[in-house]
């Protein structure tokens, strides 16, 4: 992953960060900074550490010259435009948007105060920003870019473990604001049948492993939303007592158990957001931030859950793995 380091470097070749001597003033008051997550405190408490130590690493420590509004949509983005409005109402300088629906949202509840979205599927796309190079608005932030060439390189890699595999599942929860059907033009390349499942709540998610083992699925997809990022422990467990190998749009799924992730980091992408919020602070302006792409996604394999599942991992994908989960 790209270092701090070479990231500031990056922005301030493209003009993102100012020169070290604009840095020298001091921020006159406490700066109040509302956070939008797509998740729970406890399904996200590494987040908010690595974003809070990039931070406190550029001089904003909560507590003295920083306060945190956190507000938690639980997996629920209906929530959303009601929790956005009420961080515009306390007048807070920035809001930092998780999810491309929750930056979405915020956009919707205001126009003035700058947003800092992160882990946005596509926000050229969705109206999020007029361009990546210049958002031109009160948007700026970190793409995630789960493009089609990235979805289709998620089912090469089921493909490459499993090659005899003819039928995959993609869960597609009501908290997914992207089009999946990319996957499905990615399978007709690859000889593989791709099935979409839709899962409303947790309740419903032991059904649609049921009905995915019924129909003799060879693996699983679990793309990166806010519900199936919080159930993501669940998703693991039933993943595995079905015997389905699952590939993954989050590093913490294959943490949690599931067979393995293809995706960029998100701890990362909040410590880099923590580099924009900054410069916002000390008095730049979104509209002319570039939007960052990543740069490199990481391949993990859980091998804990390959002995599990009585896989044999390809030495061909354990030399490329970011990280081998033993």
């Amino acid at each position: 992953m790209i270092s701090r380091r070479t990231l500031i470097r990056h922005l301030s070749a493209v003009g993102v960060l100012a020169p070290i001597a604009a840095y020298s003033q001091t921020l006159a008051k406490t700066a109040r900074v509302g956070v939008l997550m797509t998740t729970t405190p406890v399904a996200a408490s590494h987040i908010v550490v690595a974003f809070a130590d990039g931070l406190r690493d550029l001089g904003h420590v909560e507590g003295k010259n920083l306060r945190l509004e956190y507000r938690w949509a639980e997996g629920k983005p209906e929530r959303f435009a009601e929790l956005a409005a009420d961080l515009v109402r306390q007048h807070v300088d920035v809001i930092v948007a998780s999810s491309q629906a929750a930056a979405l949202a915020a956009k919707g509840a205001t126009t003035t105060v700058p947003i800092v979205m992160v882990n946005a599927t596509d926000p050229v796309e969705a109206a999020l920003v007029a361009s990546l190079a210049r958002p031109g608005g009160n948007v700026t932030g970190l793409s995630q870019q789960i493009t089609a060439d990235i979805r289709r390189k998620q089912l090469q890699l089921v493909k490459e473990l499993l090659p005899r595999a003819s039928r995959v599942a993609v869960l597609r929860s009501t908290a997914t604001a992207v089009d999946l059907h990319d996957y499905e033009a990615a399978g007709r390349t690859l000889e593989i049948q791709v099935q979409l499942v839709n899962v409303r709540d947790r309740d419903d998610l032991k059904r649609a492993f049921a009905a995915i083992a019924r129909d003799r699925v060879n693996s699983l997809i679990v793309p990166a939303d806010p519900f199936l990022f919080t159930e993501r422990q669940r998703v693991a467990e039933l993943a595995h007592e079905h015997r389905l190998p699952a590939m993954c749009s989050t590093r913490e799924a294959a943490e949690a158990g599931a067979l393995m992730a293809y995706s960029v980091r998100l701890t990362e992408q909040f410590r880099r957001a923590a580099l924009y919020v900054d410069r916002i602070l000390r008095g730049a302006s979104p509209a002319t931030l570039p939007v960052e792409s990543p740069s490199q996604y990481e391949l993990v394999i859980n091998m804990k859950t390959a002995k599990a599942l009585g896989l044999t991992i390809p030495p061909s994908l354990l030399l490329r793995a970011d990280l081998v989960i033993e």
